[in-house]
């Protein structure tokens, strides 16, 4: 059975999007819908002294040919500067995580990706660090990027159309697809859906009590090579969904717990 799932480029991803690729045969970059205001597209969480806070990559919409995600830009001016937000963004991950376990293993990353350039576009640097933490975590799906793929629709009739030209028989989405999703669609098609119900796992930080929900990069430099397998723990896993799929027997929405 052949598992599709995609999401909307975000700046340094959380785990449970690493979780629902870690299901799928392909994976699909949806640079193709709209830019979001105050949401992941463009920003996310990591923790230092004073507890969790965001990096926000600042974006150009005036300079952008739309809104698609694909045309949005971003600001490349006095690159190189101390107060541009990649060397920010450099310096707070520096700040905040040159005493973890593993920030000689990432920073030769993180130093090459904020200082060999200028970035202008936001999906390429989402892609580039997508692609980056994809092989560190293990985590091997078929990347197919939207806008070159040319898919159709919006809403529930685009992640339709990923399974169609994907040729995958269960889509996985997050749960808040449960709003949009029109199920019937997807079964008279004999497509399965999975809605992801991810489980955020604990592991020990630096500064004091545990915060959920922060970018991957936390876990990252706090567990290094164990990340993987604490991202995952306590989540349904692809064998769990296939069977599931194969007790089920007929087209419908899998859910872990009673394989219906």
């Amino acid at each position: 059975m052949r598992i599709v799932s995609g999401h909307q480029p975000v700046y340094l991803p959380w785990l449970g999007l690493f979780h629902k690729a870690s299901l799928a045969d392909v994976f699909v970059f949806m640079d193709d819908v709209q830019y979001l205001r105050q949401d992941w597209n463009n920003r996310n969480k990591i923790k230092g002294s004073q507890g969790a806070f965001w990096l926000t990559v600042p974006v150009r919409l005036k300079q952008s040919a739309s809104e698609r995600l694909r045309d949005i830009r971003v600001d490349s001016d006095g690159f190189g500067a101390k107060r541009h937000w990649q060397s920010e963004h450099f310096r707070a991950l520096e700040t905040c995580y040159r005493k973890s376990p593993y920030w000689e293993q990432y920073a030769p990353f993180l130093d090459s990706f904020y200082h060999a350039k200028p970035w202008d576009w936001l999906w390429e640097i989402n892609l580039t660090q997508l692609q980056f933490f994809f092989e560190e975590l293990a985590i091997t799906p078929e990347l197919l990027i939207a806008t070159e793929v040319g898919f159709e629709g919006a809403k529930s009739d685009l992640v339709l159309d990923h399974c169609r030209k994907t040729g995958a028989g269960l889509c996985v989405t997050g749960t808040f697809g449960r709003d949009y999703i029109d199920v019937q669609s997807f079964i008279d098609e004999g497509l399965s859906l999975h809605f992801q119900e991810y489980q955020h796992p604990d592991y020990s930080q630096r500064y004091g009590d545990f915060v959920s929900h922060l970018s991957v990069i936390d876990l990252l430099m706090n567990h290094g090579p164990d990340s993987r397998d604490l991202l995952l723990t306590g989540n349904v896993t692809r064998s769990e969904l296939e069977q599931a799929v194969k007790q089920k027997g007929e087209p419908g929405v899998i859910e872990r717990s009673s394989g219906k």
